[in-house]
């Protein structure tokens, strides 16, 4: 997948190509329009501008807003310490979230784990825990409506 580079991009790489021709034109003129002799003589430079065709002419599109009674999902944040994880979570918005936490264990022996699912209300805070019997490969927090 590409990413589309913004107009601010295009902008600035137009300025650097014109500035790698035209300055070095503009040194070398005398006041009577003609080439400066001698070694102080600055050739044109080059610029390689294959890159400058991939630059997209308007900005990339932006995503709809949602409206204010959609916004939903409480804010975790997930420490892994050792073969423990806890996983801090704030619901800041109106709607109750539905939060549970999944641990992958690293030894194909060891079982992963999927907690059950804590209701956190509107501004509130839960705090969720696992381990594994050794090392931990992955945790994260999936969310849910009630």
């Amino acid at each position: 997948m590409r990413t589309r580079r913004s107009r601010a991009v295009s902008l600035l790489v137009t300025s650097v190509v014109l500035t790698g021709v035209l300055v070095p034109w503009a040194t070398a003129q005398t006041p009577d329009a003609e080439p400066a002799p001698g070694p102080g003589t600055v050739a044109p430079a080059l610029v390689d501008v294959a890159d400058v065709a991939d630059v997209a002419a308007e900005p990339p599109a932006q995503p709809a807003r949602t409206p204010a009674g959609d916004l939903f999902g409480a804010d975790c944040a997930t420490r892994i310490d050792g073969s423990t994880v806890t996983a801090h979570c704030h619901n800041r918005f109106a709607r109750t979230d539905r939060v549970r936490l999944h641990v992958e264990c690293d030894r194909w022996w060891d079982l992963d784990s999927d907690a059950a699912p804590v209701a956190v209300g509107p501004a509130g805070r839960a705090e969720l825990a696992g381990r594994c019997w050794k090392e931990v490969r992955a945790a994260w927090v999936s969310h849910q409506r009630p």
